[in-house]
């Protein structure tokens, strides 16, 4: 390839924008193009759910760069433009209008889509989804005009936005499978404390349901009927039950699709010129040891500039701690680590979790797997260090919050 063949990223997401960013500070000083889907610039997801979705922060603060920037960084951005194919033996993808693009190097940040609730009624109008920009501006009028709103789906996505409807004085019912909410990430030591703290904001919580089908008509959606028979009443669904990778164009181009496109620790792919980031990425992480796709607001930031250094020929690894957060009515919250659905022995908790300021540390063998800071702050940088530095701890001293977690002893 020659010095006029751009670096070509497909997904103008944040994480997009991000790899875009790093490679010009990096000094490449060729062609660069991204490509996106979406007629909005590349912008910002946790609004989506908090901020922005409760009114708070405005249309513009969720953009990652103004329209200016791109024109100043010299980067060809193409928005509501769809690729349709990856030919990685000729180093070219295909758009839309049949147009082609040669590219030295190609970035994924396709990013992922929601899990469609397959039940009947779920194409009744008032269903909603909160992955876009569009998505949010749809649920905000929602909110707007309901009465009732039911949530399924007790992840991160319906916890917030039944939060933020809450705050609109809307009525909430939270329909869940699993026995609390975030069962599988927090285990039942601390799923509780965010069942408790939606009971005390009157949401109604539904746990250990399977829903049957959604009732309505011309009209639209009236309500959820569960496989007991129940029917919860609704003006308005949100359907929040996971997301799943967008991996169709590099499992079409016969790149290694597995639990998202799989990539070694800098983010290359099965293909030595193409690499993954974001959402979509099942990256090698050196620190776990293990294969690891991460959904998280952090991960789209700083993964991409490890694939965009790595890009550019750099020895690079992503070995960053996993860190996500959320904001739910006067609850906020940072987790740092990694832990598999019960793959810890132990949950030991400092501070006051009635009053909803504590540390809670998951454990296996003594060793701090990670740690979820609760309206306590200042602490992300320790929990840290004590997850990467993988020692046997003192779980008396890691319980007592008059030790500091930066003076914590071995275990004797």
């Amino acid at each position: 390839m020659d010095a006029n063949t751009p670096h070509v990223i497909v997904g103008a997401s944040l994480a997009g924008a991000s790899a875009a960013r790093t490679l010009r500070e990096e000094g490449w000083q060729g062609p660069l193009v991204l490509i996106g889907e979406e007629s909005e610039l590349p912008y910002e997801r946790p609004p989506l759910s908090k901020g922005y979705l409760m009114g708070a922060e405005p249309r513009e603060k969720v953009f990652v760069h103004p329209q200016e920037w791109y024109r100043e960084q010299r980067i060809d951005l193409r928005l509501g433009t769809r690729v349709t194919a990856v030919d990685p033996a000729a180093h070219r993808i295909t758009l839309q209008d049949g147009a082609t693009l040669d590219y030295a190097k190609l970035l994924l940040t396709t990013g992922s889509s929601p899990r469609p609730l397959p039940v009947p009624g779920a194409e009744l109008d008032g269903v909603h989804y909160l992955r876009t920009l569009g998505d949010s501006d749809r649920l905000r009028a929602a909110f707007r005009s309901a009465d009732r709103i039911a949530v399924i789906g007790a992840g991160w996505i319906g916890l917030e936005a039944a939060a933020a409807a809450r705050g609109a004085g809307v009525q909430v019912a939270v329909l869940e499978s699993a026995g609390l909410p975030l069962l599988r990430v927090l285990g039942p030591e601390v799923a509780e404390v965010f069942a408790a703290l939606h009971r005390d904001h009157d949401v109604q919580l539904h746990f250990g349901v399977q829903v049957q089908s959604l009732t309505g008509g011309p009209d639209g959606v009236t309500g959820v009927r569960l496989a007991d028979g129940t029917v919860v009443e609704a003006d308005a669904v949100l359907i929040g039950i996971g997301i799943t990778p967008n991996t169709a164009l590099a499992q079409a181009a016969g790149i290694t699709v597995e639990n998202g496109v799989k990539t070694d620790q800098s983010l290359r792919t099965s293909d030595p010129d193409v690499f993954a980031a974001g959402d979509v990425a099942n990256a090698y992480h050196p620190l776990l040891g293990r294969h690891l796709r991460v959904e998280h607001w952090a991960n789209a930031v700083h993964q991409p500039r490890t694939a965009a250094r790595a890009m550019l020929g750099q020895d690079v690894a992503f070995d960053r701690t996993p860190y996500f957060f959320t904001d739910q009515y006067d609850l906020g919250m940072e987790y740092t680590g990694y832990v598999e659905p019960g793959g810890y022995d132990r949950v030991v908790f400092r501070g006051d979790v009635a009053a909803r300021e504590f540390i809670a540390f998951w454990l296996s063998g003594g060793r701090v797997l990670a740690g979820m800071n609760v309206n306590v702050w200042d602490v992300t940088d320790p929990i840290r260090e004590l997850v990467r530095s993988g020692r046997v701890v003192d779980l008396a001293k890691l319980a007592d919050p008059a030790v500091p977690l930066t003076e914590l002893p071995d275990a004797g």
